[in-house]
Order: structure tokens, then sequence, then C-alpha cells
């Protein structure tokens, strides 16, 4: 166990007393909370960590795992395909656990109630997902598999029977940007202040503002892919931070020739390669032209839901009016797209753009940067994205819920009108909405029915 640990976590540990330690602080993240409630409930399911490859899911895992059961078993289905014979037969539970044990010596201990079977990447074994349902029925083992192309079309290993009713399934993402600020040294109480002065609408104090405004730039380049944070955290080396979030989209690229169905492969990575023209050219939905002339939807449609599937990027959909509930005014087939990790995204761009950034110099990327920003904020929420535009010329970057209302969000790299906005406000009659929010370069401020808000409060837009 503690070997493979060593081996996945894609950190670097070493021995003391023989207990593993971290040479480096540990990255603090939500999941664990999420998987504590999921341990403490009662008759618990199975659980499945669903997530983009190498968002985080094997450590998270594996750490908690080994905080709170005396026993945990470990199988890496990608990197040790011969595992998934142990499910090849019989899915009866004590014959799973025959097989693990001769399979795995030692290192296979299950005693009821404190043991924890770890299935990782159990999209390549799809029997084990089916297995679930016997675990569930059987009840003394806690059963945790993680997956990173869970129902991608084309991957060509679909299980028999998805257990359905008998797993658990929770999304994971990588850091958001209140995981990013824990990492940067932002606590508690000072996270209490900023959403202290976003209910009372004052503004922040100028010292903290001006800090908070620094790690947002700091964010949108280097994004939330722990090995991308832990190396800025450790050495703020923005050249090794630009390499691993490289060497991440060739294995995306990789996963995309790799899995795709024959006459997919190309289509999907042309779909993921057009993304920063996408934005860059201000579009105001996906235009599947800019991937390659000519093309349409019934041509690449299919390669954009795979990379959606994987998880690498968010569809940001049109709504037909702004009213709630906003999922029944989509319109399904107008749509933006951004990538599910802002420092990605950036990674994609030229060379240079990483210190353009930091030095607050923009230039034609400006709007599609923050907007992906904002998209990455809230997607990493769990909020669904929407926004609106009409043919009139109407444009609102996002549309959320917030305080139990339709709400206008606005975009801004700096200064900027908000002429749609106001314009729609004037007009509650014909839109529904009373409220817009302005995100860009200020402090906490208010006119009228526009509330403006630094950038780096999207976080704490919450749902209700």
């Amino acid at each position: 166990m503690k070997k493979s640990l060593e081996k996945v976590s894609g950190f670097v540990y070493y021995k003391k007393n023989d207990k593993m330690r971290r040479e480096t602080a540990v990255l603090k993240r939500k999941i664990e909370e999420s998987l504590a409630q999921w341990k403490h409930s009662a008759n618990h399911k199975p659980l499945i960590i669903k997530g983009c490859r190498q968002c985080g899911k094997t450590f998270s895992v594996l750490d908690f795992a080994e905080k709170n059961y005396k026993n945990v078993v470990y199988l890496n289905f990608f990197e040790n395909p011969d595992y998934a014979s142990v499910f090849s037969g019989s899915l009866e539970i004590d014959n799973i656990v025959m097989m693990l044990s001769a399979l795995l010596g030692s290192k296979a201990v299950f005693e009821a109630g404190e043991t924890v079977l770890v299935l990782d990447e159990i999209q390549d074994c799809p029997e084990a997902r089916t297995a679930l349902k016997f675990f569930r029925i059987d009840g003394r083992y806690d059963v945790i598999g993680t997956g990173s192309l869970l129902g991608v079309k084309g991957y060509g290993k679909e299980p028999k029977s998805i257990p359905v009713g008998s797993e658990t399934v929770i999304d994971m993402y990588p850091l958001d940007f209140e995981e990013f600020l824990w990492a940067n040294g932002i606590t508690a109480p000072i996270i209490e202040m900023l959403k202290n002065s976003l209910e009372t609408e004052t503004p922040v104090p100028e010292a903290l503002h001006n800090r908070m405004k620094q790690l947002l730039l700091q964010y949108v380049v280097v994004g939330g892919m722990p090995d991308a944070v832990q190396i800025f955290v450790d050495t703020k080396q923005m050249n090794e931070v630009l390499r691993i979030q490289r060497d991440i989209i060739r294995s995306y690229e990789d996963d995309m020739v790799k899995y795709a169905e024959r006459k997919d492969k190309a289509r999907i990575k042309e779909c993921f390669q057009s993304i920063p023209r996408q934005l860059s050219k201000e579009n105001k939905k996906f235009n599947y032209s800019v991937v390659k002339k000519g093309s349409s939807a019934s041509k690449y449609a299919g390669s954009l839901q795979w990379i959606e599937d994987a998880g690498i990027i968010s569809r940001c959909y049109n709504l037909t009016i702004t009213e709630l509930p906003l999922e029944g005014n989509v319109e399904e087939d107008v749509f933006k797209v951004y990538m599910q990790d802002c420092g990605l995204f950036v990674s994609m761009l030229e060379d240079g753009t990483q210190y353009d950034i930091l030095q607050g110099n923009l230039y034609g990327y400006k709007g599609a940067i923050f907007e992906n920003l904002i998209a990455d904020i809230f997607s990493k929420m769990g909020r669904k994205l929407y926004y609106f535009r009409k043919d009139s010329g109407l444009e609102v970057d996002f549309v959320i819920r917030y305080k139990g209302e339709c709400t206008l969000v606005e975009v801004k790299a700096s200064t900027g009108n908000t002429k749609s906005t106001k314009t729609i406000l004037r007009h509650p009659e014909k839109y529904h909405v009373n409220s817009a929010i302005k995100l860009g370069d200020y402090n906490v401020g208010r006119r009228e029915q526009v509330l403006t808000l630094p950038l780096y409060m999207a976080f704490l837009l919450r749902t209700p």
C-alpha cells in the first residue's frame, strides 16, 4: 500500500520512524470533507470519484484511506491490467476476497468494517464496476473507485451492468480558487473578512485587496492541477509550472488518440486544439468552422462531447430568456466552450502569455482569459454555465441563480461599460431580472441595481 501511495501521488516522500512523511506541505482539498461525510453516513454505498486525469483523485483517496481505515487494499487497473482477472469470473464477494488475497498476499487484509478496497482507474475494468452492486449488498467492506474516462464515448470498455442505485458518484475537479488560496497561506479568517465585505457591500482593506488581486493573476496562469500548484507553492518557478501544464495537455491528447474510436481520433484532437482560437475570436458561440473550414455540428459534435465527458471542458449555454429555472431556458445547440482549468487554457497560448498576465498586460486575449477564469471558478463550484445573447446585440457574459434570483454577471478585465446589462435591468417586465454583478478591477461597491465586485470574489457567489 505505501509503495503504491509513494508511486502514484506525484510527490516526494521519505521514511522516518517507519512512517511516510511528506517533504512538502499537503495541499488541502475539499474532497476530504466529502469523503468523511460519505464514510460516516449510515449504510453508505460504494463510492466513485470521477474527474479529469491528474486532478488529484488518487492521492486524495489514498491519503483519506490511510488516515481512516486499518487496512487499505489498492488496485490500479491502468498500471496493472492483470488485476482485472480477479473480476473476470464470479463476482461473489468471498471469491473476490480470496482471489485478491492470493494475488497480493499480505497487502490484502480484509476485516469487516476495517478494510477499504480502492479501485483506481476503474474504467479499465468494467467488471469491477459491476461488482460494486455485490459489495453494496454484502456490506462488510467499503469500496472507493476512481475514474478519469467514465462514460467517455468510444472508450470501448463498458460494464455489462452499471450498478444503478448501488454507487455514489462525486465529481472532483482540479483545485478551485479557494483551495489555491489555502495553498498560498490565505487562512479561514481572511476568507471570512472577504465574505463579510461581500455581505455588507463594504470595500476590502487596500492591503488585502492588492494581495488578492496578485493571487488571482497567479491563479489565472497556474490554475488548479495539483502538480502545477505544488511546484508553484514550493518554487515559484513559472517555467516548471508551464512544463507540467503542457505535459498534462499532451497526456490529454494521447488519451484522445489511444481511447477514442478510430474515426473520431483526429476530429477530437482538432476540436480540442481549436479552443484557444474559439475564445480569442470573441465568438458569440462555439463555431465548428473554426475547428476546420467548412465543418459542421454533424461532423464534430460527437468529438466535442468526448472532450466534455473526459472532464476537460465546460459548456456555457445560451438562454432564450433570463428567468428561472435557467436549465429550462437553454438553447441546446448554442453554447460557448471553456477549459475547465484556466491554467491549462493559458498554457495552450503562445510562450510569454504567463509573463504578460502576471504583469497585467493582457493584450487581445484579455476577454477570453477572464471569461475562462470565471467559468473555471463557477464550474468548480458545481454551477452549470449560462450566458445570454440576442441577435439585437444584447449580450451578458454569465447568468446565475444568486440569492434565489436570476442575476446577470458581467466580466471586465478592466473598467468597461455594461450597456446590455443596463438595458435588461431597465425592462424587468420583459427580462425578469432585477439585479446584476459586475466583476472586474474594482473594490466592492454598488450603483443602484449593479453590485461591483473584484474578480477574486467570484468564488464567494454561492448558489443559495
